[in-house]
């Protein structure tokens, strides 16, 4: 179970990377602001300072649930590293399940994205705890 919690924190991080592009690289591109229900250049435009501080937030959370799954992988378990790692996996996995949920609360038509935003840390969270916790 420690495996496939890490592959899934792994996958989780790799999309929130990708939701970083988004955000703060591709904004202001029509397929990135359509993509995000923005409806014109001159909006894409106006919302880009947003967009570009909440993809930097994606980062950071994939950077931490990277740096956590590095930790437990190559830490003995129970070692000081390994505490970390999990700390950094829950953290970042469950602050990404959050802002799904958030998302999902937002409206109907948020759902589809909010279900692939937090498909993947759930998946980390739950089969970590059950990993640690058994």
């Amino acid at each position: 179970m420690i495996l496939a919690s890490l592959f899934f924190a792994f996958l989780a991080g790799a999309l929130h990377v990708f939701i970083f592009t988004m955000e703060s690289l591709t904004w202001t591109r029509p397929p990135t602001w359509k993509r995000f229900g923005i409806a014109s250049q001159s909006d894409a435009e106006t919302t880009k300072p947003l967009a570009y501080n909440q993809g930097f937030y994606n980062l950071f959370l994939a950077l931490g649930a990277f740096i956590g799954v590095g930790l437990v992988a190559f830490s003995a378990p129970a070692s000081a590293q390994s505490v970390a790692g999990w700390t950094l996996v829950f953290s970042c996995c469950g602050s990404m399940l959050l802002a799904a949920a958030v998302l999902a609360l937002t409206g109907r038509k948020y759902l589809r994205a909010a279900v692939t935003q937090g498909t993947t840390p759930l998946l980390a969270v739950v089969l970590g705890l059950l990993a640690v916790l058994l």
